[in-house]
């Protein structure tokens, strides 16, 4: 099975589960001057939480083996004009906050609002002030640039690899 076979069964089982747990609360009881939808209803409530229970056991057993397989395969993507390799685990972090996260530094980088100009001193003196800045303005520019688009590029590529990577067991 691969990667995605098995995310996709995931959303399925848990369609299913979501399904009988909508029959466990419709039928788990009712008044006795009613007549039960079911001939063994007690049967049959026991019957849909030990499926449920199955169910959920089969989601965990295909979760902990994408994350199994997620852990150990490498994949590589191109970024910058360089192929980087990390396992598919590392680029889901990635992908999901961490480049993020160091895009908002690179946003940080900022002129504060500061204007150049003429200021007076205490003194009563007249003085020009400049900015400063503690980094390139260029180079904050293109990693903005990059890390803007290197979730695509994951995403893109882990496309890929989960389509043709076997399941690890």
């Amino acid at each position: 099975m691969k990667i995605i076979e098995a995310m996709k069964q995931i959303k399925d089982l848990q369609r299913k589960a979501e399904d009988l747990r909508k029959k466990i609360q419709q039928c788990s009881a009712d008044l006795d001057i009613e007549t039960p939808l079911y001939e063994d209803q007690f049967g049959k409530v026991k019957g849909w939480l030990q499926a449920h229970g199955d169910l959920c056991k089969e989601v965990l057993r295909l979760r902990v083996a994408i994350q199994r397989t997620n852990i150990v395969t490498n994949a590589s993507v191109e970024l910058g004009g360089k192929e980087v390799t990390k396992t598919i685990a590392e680029w889901i972090h990635r992908r999901r906050d961490l480049a993020a996260t160091e895009l908002l530094a690179y946003k940080m980088l900022t002129d504060r609002g500061l204007k150049e100009g003429q200021i007076k001193q205490s003194t009563g003196e007249t003085r020009e002030v400049h900015i400063r800045r503690y980094y390139n303005p260029e180079e904050r520019d293109k990693a903005i640039d990059f890390l803007q688009s290197e979730p695509l590029m994951i995403d893109s590529r882990l496309e890929v690899v989960n389509a043709v990577t076997d399941l690890i067991e």
